[in-house]
């Protein structure tokens, strides 16, 4: 059986000109936004640290889980003072208010 031989034609021309007086600018702009294509460029020692972007987005991830822990924690009560505030008024100092 033959097999035939692929011809393979290069449609590549040495050179091409472009008219940029057609060119549009920000033709895609609008339709990127609405698809919600986020592009974050890291720095290169950055990327160093990443595999992929499924690391980038883990690790930014966990940094928002961390941070929303920590704002519960330090979050203040509804009469104005702190966690230690309360607990020096407790045990008899007087409390600073903010």
């Amino acid at each position: 059986m033959k097999t035939k031989s692929v011809s393979r034609r290069d449609d590549m021309q040495s050179e091409y000109e472009f008219d940029y007086s057609k060119a549009v600018r920000g033709k895609y702009y609008h339709r990127l936004l609405k698809e919600g294509a986020n592009v974050a460029v890291l720095d290169p020692d950055v990327a160093k640290a990443f595999r992929s972007s499924a690391a980038v987005n883990e690790a930014l991830r966990s940094l928002l889980q961390v941070s929303e822990v920590t704002r519960r924690l330090t979050s203040r009560s509804g009469r104005g003072r702190t966690v230690s505030a309360r607990r020096r008024s407790a045990s008899g100092r007087t409390a600073k208010k903010d």
